[in-house]
């Protein structure tokens, strides 16, 4: 019976996960908020960074995209992290794929403890990015 019962929880919440321990050597940056681990592309939630390169609108975004990029790798850097994957503001059915967030999937990384966009944002290299359950708002400007 209580073998039915966990059988039971565990298919009626398939997407509820843990953050796991992950190695910074498992980890590859690609910006601010995206990184790469296990083969998996990830865009970090609940914080937008300023873009870099070809994609930043100006010189101002650009440097400080590098910045938050830097930080990020930082942070990796010094360790203790969990790497928890999360359900992205996407339309039902599109997670994974090019509609839901360029094909990246969603997560929260900490290190020591700690969000790291919280720790971006408070030194002024992100700022605060919530979504909805379907649907992302429009990103503001950097420059």
């Amino acid at each position: 019976m209580r073998y039915a019962a966990l059988t039971l929880l565990a298919c009626l919440i398939p997407s509820l996960t843990i953050a796991q321990p992950i190695d910074s050597k498992d980890i590859r940056v690609a910006d601010g908020d995206t990184i790469s681990a296990y083969g998996k592309t990830y865009r970090l939630v609940g914080f937008d960074t300023p873009e870099t390169g070809e994609r930043a609108r100006c010189a101002k975004e650009r440097a400080l995209g590098e910045r938050a990029t830097a930080r990020l790798q930082a942070l990796i850097q010094a360790g203790e992290l969990d790497l928890k994957e999360v359900r992205c503001a996407c339309p039902e059915g599109s997670e994974g794929t090019r509609w839901c967030n360029w094909g990246r999937l969603c997560g929260t990384l900490t290190a020591k403890g700690e969000d790291v966009g919280s720790i971006l944002m408070r030194e002024g290299l992100a700022r605060p990015f919530h979504c909805g359950a379907s649907r992302c708002p429009k990103r503001e400007g950097w420059c």
